[in-house]
This record gives C-alpha cells, structure tokens and sequence, in this order.
C-alpha cells in the first residue's frame, strides 16, 4: 500500500481543500501517514497571501525532498496558482496544480509515477476562465468534531494588496442541492458543528441568482440549518466583509440559537485614507455603524477582526488613528498583520513603502492594545456559566472547545465528552482562553 503525507498552509479553506484531497487519495486505498514520515507522496498545500507563506512553503517542499528523495512531490494552492514557473524550478517537483482540478490530484500523482519522474506533471490552467465552483464531496470524514464546509470560490474584491484574486478568480458558489447533500453527510458522519468558509463567503449566490431568484448566504445558512435538523448543534460562518453583513443575516442569528454569536469582519485599517488607498468599501464610521447595530440585536456577539500595519503611505499620524479607532472597538479578538509586499498586486508599486523595522514596531504597539483588549473581554466570563463544544482532547484528562461566540475553554474531563456540549463555570483566564469546571 502507497503512503502519503499533506501538509497544509494558509487559511481555513486551504485546511477545507486538504482534506478533500486526503479523501480522494484514501479511496484509492493510499495510506495516510504524518508529513515529518517516510512516504511514497508528498502533497503540499501551498499559500501566497504573504511572502513569508510563499517562503515557507519552498522550505516545506524541499524538506519532503529530504525526507525521501524517490517520493512523488505534489504542490498545490495559490502558490502554485500564482508561480506556477517558480514551483516548478524547485528541485523534486513532480506534479503542479494550482486552484482548481484538485479532483485530478491522484490521476496526476499516479500519471507522474508512471512515467518514472521523467516528465514534470503541471496542470495549472488559467483560473480566471474558471466558470463553476469545483464541487469535491468529502469522501473521508476527519476526525473531528467541527467540519469545515466550502461553499463559495473567487474573489473580485481586488483590494490593492491582495493576491488572492489572482489566485483563486473570480465567484464561483456551490448550490443548495450540493450544501444540502454535505450538510446530511456530515451530520451522519457525527459532525456537530459545521464552518461555512469561503474566499469571499459573502458574495455567495451571486452567480447563481438570477432575474427570477436573488441567491445569498442567508439562503446557504437555512439551508445548513434545515439539514442539519437536531443533530447539527451549531453553525458558524468564516471571515466576513462588514459591507456584507445583511439585515436578514442578523434576523436569522437571534432566531436560531444554533447559528453561532460569532463574526470575523476585517477592518484592515482605522484611518479611511489607508482604507481607500486599500480600495476597501467603506469607512470607520460605517464599520462603527454596523458593530453598534449588531451589537444592539445580539448583545453577546463576539466580534473579531483582521488588522493591517504598514501599508504603503502610512504615517505615524495614520497609524495613531489606527490605535486610537481599535480602543473604542469592542473586539474580541485582533489578528495583527504587518503589510507584506506582493508583487502582482498594485500596492507594491505604491511609494511611500514604510521600512520593515517600522512596520515591526507598529505590528508590536497594536499586538498589545489587541492582548489587552482580549484579556479584558475573557475576564468579562469570569464565575459565569457557558456551553462548551468540546472538540479535541489536549492531554489525558484535558479537553478543549469553544464557546459559541468563539472563546476557548479548557477543562479536565475525559474522551466521551467530545462531541458533546457541556456547562461549565468559568474559574480563571488560562493561555489563550478561560479554565472552567465541568458541572453538566
């Protein structure tokens, strides 16, 4: 029996996309073994939203070459998509394929072992003629107590320091027939938490409305729900634009309680002259706007965010309006970004590129307001009572899950608790989240 091992960088439909794949090799009888292990296949699942991904991504393909220098090497993903002529100068490459064709993954591995590794198998085709969204079901069902459900494709955004929609082209849904037949598998499957990821996951049903019907992600979230009848304890969606949040989407959040008090919305910047250099559609009063509004129907969303620092023409004075923005925010959690420079993309042509000592020193000033504002807010749980999804065990006697508004909690407790929502009263801030106990 052939071995093969993935690894995976990037985002959430990156980790989404591997596992189609790990599935599409197990039905062919491959054995799946651990990335760091002897194997006859290496698949790296690639990213280039930054130059650091793009970087780790050539360490990761040269270290399965020193890990077996007669395996097959396959590289996937945006990197691929982007660079394809890069990937293939890279020593022990076999097989590229880029964004799409992913269903064709272990018909080009085996294509590549046949004729001996004397010929580079490249499949990359030019994503931005791709029509449809690639629909792969999952054919082996990880585990987990939490799945990831892919349902939209492309972006068409093009903010000014994005690869992504060079990457992954344009819009692209699934339909509700495909959500809906997943949605059964996966609930049969013992999933009790579904993830709606996307790259734009807002802009979904866009191609597939037409003068007749208007399609949205309201209409993919009932139909997860719908379902998912009782056996789906929870839904939560994937990164959001806040421009993209509709009325309709918020009156299903307060009528479904299984449709999770989470969203990741990307401010990206708090100065508006940054957010239009960004080519991003809105203001911070907007954004302040809609977070007051949301907040207002469901008091206890959580609300987390994306920042940027040092985008091309950020001044001290800009970045100040950045921090000054961020405090009056109540977010629970910020991922900080230092701008990473793209070439292909119009912002690494912009002037004004501030130095990458500055751009650490920003990174760092935000980091600690963002840990502040986080401590703040799991303090905010202390001697309270919260449902936990428990979806993975640390250690024996030490499980792991979230809150339905995306806050870790850690208790002791054993394996039959996973997969089930359990109360537990909340002792202490612990790492990256809270400690509790247990009580039923």
């Amino acid at each position: 029996m052939r071995k093969v091992a993935f690894t995976t960088l990037g985002c959430k439909v990156n980790q989404f996309e591997t596992e189609v794949m790990e599935g599409l090799f197990k039905a062919q009888g491959y054995e799946m073994v651990g990335f760091d292990e002897q194997a006859d296949v290496y698949v790296i699942n690639t990213c280039s939203v930054t130059n650091l991904g793009e970087r780790k991504s050539r360490q990761l393909i040269r270290r399965a070459g020193r890990l077996n220098p007669q395996a097959i090497i396959a590289v996937a993903g945006c990197y691929s998509q982007v660079s394809p002529g890069q990937v293939a100068q890279i020593p022990g490459v076999d097989v590229i394929v880029g964004t799409q064709d992913r269903a064709r993954i272990v018909e080009l591995v085996e294509a590549a072992l046949a004729n001996n590794r004397t010929v580079q198998v490249n499949a990359v085709t030019d994503i931005m003629q791709a029509k449809e969204f690639e629909d792969i079901p999952l054919f082996a069902m990880p585990g987990r107590t939490r799945a990831f459900l892919k349902i939209q494709e492309g972006c068409t955004n093009f903010c000014t320091y994005c690869i992504i929609p060079y990457a992954r082209g344009p819009l692209r849904s699934r339909t509700l027939a495909s959500i809906t037949a997943e949605t059964e598998k996966l609930v049969a499957a013992g999933f009790t938490e579904i993830v709606l990821t996307g790259i734009h996951l807002g802009a979904f049903g866009r191609d597939l409305s037409d003068k007749e019907q208007e399609i949205t992600l309201v209409d993919a979230v009932r139909t997860v729900l719908n379902a998912g009848g009782n056996r789906l304890m929870r839904l939560r969606l994937g990164s959001l634009e806040s421009v993209e949040v509709s009325d309709s989407l918020i009156a299903l959040m307060q009528l479904d309680s299984r449709f999770c008090r989470h969203l990741h919305l990307p401010l990206q910047s708090g100065d508006d002259r940054i957010l239009t250099a960004m080519n991003r559609h809105y203001t911070t009063a907007q954004y302040l706007e809609l977070i007051a509004g949301i907040r207002a129907r469901v008091p206890d969303i959580a609300v987390t965010t994306d920042i940027i620092v040092g985008f091309p023409g950020e001044t001290e004075a800009m970045f100040a309006n950045t921090l000054d923005f961020v405090g009056t925010m109540p977010f629970a959690k910020i991922h900080v970004f230092p701008y990473s420079r793209r070439t292909g993309t119009p912002a690494a042509t912009f002037l004004a590129q501030v130095p990458e000592l500055e751009k650490k020193r920003r990174a760092q000033s935000l980091q600690k307001l963002a840990d502040r504002k986080a401590e703040i807010y799991h303090q905010s749980f202390i001697g309270q009572k919260l449902d936990i999804l428990f979806e993975i065990s640390e250690t024996e006697g030490l499980l792991s899950g979230l809150t339905g508004n995306y806050v870790r909690v850690y208790a002791a407790g054993t394996q039959e608790h996973i997969g089930l929502i359990g109360k537990v009263a909340i002792e202490r801030v612990h790492k990256d989240g809270l400690w509790g106990k247990i009580i039923e």
